[in-house]
């Protein structure tokens, strides 16, 4: 699928970095084949030194060399970037967009008519390899374009193909949902706290629980539910605690975050 194609990854930040990192780990295509720009000179010599990636300092030189542009830029430098791009990017090119919030017509727009683009929404799991990206396809983009994309996120994690209409609510669960996460892994390890336990006992069992509980539910075709009800004895102990958290609304404070985060993240898009 990517054979004898050249990527340009403008923006080697962590993102940028883990992608570089996955698509080389999964021989998706040789370091030689790599070329990632970005303004700061010792993230790109930390990149070449660790992964053998050819590296520039000008993003047009990055784009001109590749037939796969990764824009991997923050959101708000996204405007300059395309500027810098504008005549090197063609309808030859899939360009592929990992800035939250920035809709397909915003790059459309400062790029050369026909330029195919696939913008995406990884989160930051992507970072270990255990990432979530949801991806949407541009009007110039193909069946073969979205097959090249999702080899590509494929490598650092898990991938859904969404309309980009979605791509809101996916960064109000999945794009902004590792924070939530977090948020449980602290909160039970405080109630383990409570009950006694030491610090660093209770992160490991709370972080390792909810880990466990992902990893089963997606080893199955079982809903969250059915896999509930397996813990949960008539009268024990799992039963009391989901009678607390059900008191404390939980499930409503966990979809009205996932709301809450969407209906910022369409504000931001504009």
């Amino acid at each position: 699928m990517l054979k004898g194609k050249r990527i340009g990854v403008i923006g080697g930040g962590k993102m940028g970095g883990a992608l570089i990192g996955g698509i080389l780990a999964h021989r998706l295509v040789p370091a030689e084949a790599v070329i990632v720009a970005d303004v700061d000179k010792r993230q790109l010599e930390e990149l070449g030194k660790t992964h053998g990636v050819a590296t520039t300092g000008d993003n047009r030189q990055a784009a001109e060399a590749a037939r796969i542009i990764i824009l991997a830029v923050k959101p708000q430098n996204m405007a300059e970037v395309l500027g810098g791009l504008s005549g090197a990017v063609d309808e030859s090119k899939l360009v592929i967009s990992i800035a939250a919030g920035i809709p397909i017509r915003f790059i459309a727009e400062r790029l050369a008519p026909g330029v195919r683009i696939i913008r995406t929404m990884p989160n930051t799991p992507a970072l270990i390899g255990e990432g979530m990206t949801a991806l949407a396809a541009g009007p110039g983009a193909t069946g073969e374009d979205m097959e090249t994309a999702l080899h590509i996120f494929n490598a650092v994690g898990k991938t859904v193909v969404v309309k980009e209409e979605q791509l809101d609510a996916v960064t109000g669960l999945s794009g902004s949902g590792p924070a939530y996460a977090f948020i449980m892994i602290e909160a039970l390890a405080d109630g383990g706290v409570h009950m006694g336990l030491s610090r660093d006992t209770a992160l490991i069992l709370a972080a390792q629980t909810l880990q466990g509980a992902a990893r089963l539910f997606l080893s199955g075709e079982r809903h969250p539910g059915q896999l509930k009800d397996m813990v949960t004895s008539p009268g024990g102990t799992t039963i009391a605690g989901i009678r607390a958290l059900e008191d404390r609304k939980l499930r409503g404070a966990l979809m009205a975050a996932v709301e809450a985060a969407t209906l910022r993240s369409q504000a931001l898009g504009g």
